[in-house]
């Protein structure tokens, strides 16, 4: 007997699509150097960036599209899925560097840059150990980052799964204990085969929002009912509090809240680790922002809201677009200048190319070849039309 579609499959929350699409944008902005509109974007007035709300976007997506699996099919066929999605990641994380080191090396061919030692240096000086640290995931070029410390939390998963078998508190106390251990004793993995130093986005720190998201869509975790006055009010406090010590408007004019800033934020670990109020801070303004969007909640697929699902539906190939998209803009931006008038150009034209991967990857997607096959009656009716067609034109 099967299971009522009810529970066979949960209904998309398009909230989680609006926002994952928004990050794929800022994921764009943020990777082109230089580009002015990076000084507007989220992570420019408060503690946290689009990094935290990739992440927790991304437990919650895997809590959605995996968690089912190991509810319904046990822990063995959840693992097993798991490791699909992992091999599937792995690739497409392999696949882009390999891309960008091409599209390097064509750009410096072309137009005579120097991009492929500038982006890649250590593949040029040091090809064994580099291509070794490639394959390996223990080194990862700037702004390549994400997906392999994707794959390491995604792999805790199973473990998580695992041990709320043994008991409800065992998830919240591994992930508890794995982000004490980064702060407590440097716990990391090797992301750079000639210093030794750890990763960028250390992976056993942001397992911390990721898994934040994972628990709540799970309904492990419960949350709070928007738009709560006294909530509202606490959150908007504590954003605007960070505010001054984020806004590069105000910091190159306060000298003493950049020093106090540091002192809190030290810049050599609050991204990498995660520093707690950053995870505060994305909280904080989550909730703001769900509060302030939920009464428009039923109108957020239409106008902007529809092409941003449609980004945010296909998360892993408009990421790794953006990534792309990104370099070639650079490069752009290198040959036309960066006042404000190309500057917009370029970044519009990216999120229209994002927007035009999603679309066709969401074609593909839907598989449209498997479809109802043509009647006979109207192939027969086509066929000898298409004929005489032919004929006339032989004529």
């Amino acid at each position: 007997m099967s299971e009522p579609a009810s529970q066979m499959k949960r209904p998309r929350d398009e909230r989680l699509d609006v926002f994952r699409g928004l990050t794929m944008l800022i994921i764009f902005i943020a990777h082109v150097p230089a580009n002015s509109w990076n000084a507007w974007i989220p992570a420019r007035f408060g503690f946290s960036s689009g990094a935290e709300l990739f992440v927790f976007c991304s437990g919650f997506a895997s809590a959605l599209a995996f968690g089912s699996t190991f509810v319904r099919r046990g822990w063995w066929l959840g693992t097993a899925r798991i490791l699909q999605r992992l091999w599937q990641v792995y690739w497409a994380q392999i696949g882009v560097v390999m891309a960008l080191v091409a599209l390097a090396a064509l750009l410096d061919r072309v137009f005579g840059r120097a991009d492929l030692a500038q982006q890649f240096g250590p593949l040029i000086a040091d090809p064994e150990r580099a291509l070794l640290g490639l394959v390996t995931l223990t080194w990862q070029p700037d702004y390549l980052d994400i997906l392999p410390m994707y794959l390491v939390i995604l792999a805790l998963i199973p473990v998580a799964i695992g041990l709320r078998a043994l008991h409800p508190a065992m998830p919240f106390l591994m992930s508890a204990l794995l982000y004490a251990l980064v702060w407590t004793q440097g716990l990391d993995l090797t992301g750079n085969p000639w210093n030794g130093a750890g990763w960028f986005l250390n992976p056993f720190a942001w397992q911390a929002i990721f898994f934040i998201g994972f628990f709540i869509a799970m309904k492990w975790l419960p949350v709070p009912r928007l738009r709560q006055r006294r909530l509202v009010l606490a959150a908007a406090i504590f954003v605007i509090f960070s505010m001054p010590f984020s806004f590069w408007g105000v910091l190159e004019h306060w000298s003493a809240g950049q020093a106090l800033r540091e002192v809190v934020l030290p810049a050599a670990s609050e991204k990498s680790n995660l520093h707690p109020l950053r995870i505060l801070h994305f909280l904080a303004l989550a909730y703001l922002v769900l509060s302030a969007i939920e009464p428009w909640r039923a109108r957020l697929d239409s106008g902007l809201g529809h092409l941003l699902i449609l980004i945010g539906r296909q998360s892993l190939a408009t990421f790794l677009a953006s990534l792309v998209l990104s370099r070639l803009a650079a490069t752009a931006a290198d040959m036309l200048g960066r006042d404000e008038i190309t500057v917009a150009l370029l970044n519009l034209t990216g999120f229209a190319a994002i927007l035009g991967v999603a679309c066709i990857v969401g074609w593909f997607k839907r598989a449209p070849w498997t479809g109802a096959p043509i009647p006979a009656s109207r192939v027969e009716i086509e066929q000898p039309r298409a004929a005489r067609s032919r004929l006339r034109e032989a004529s």
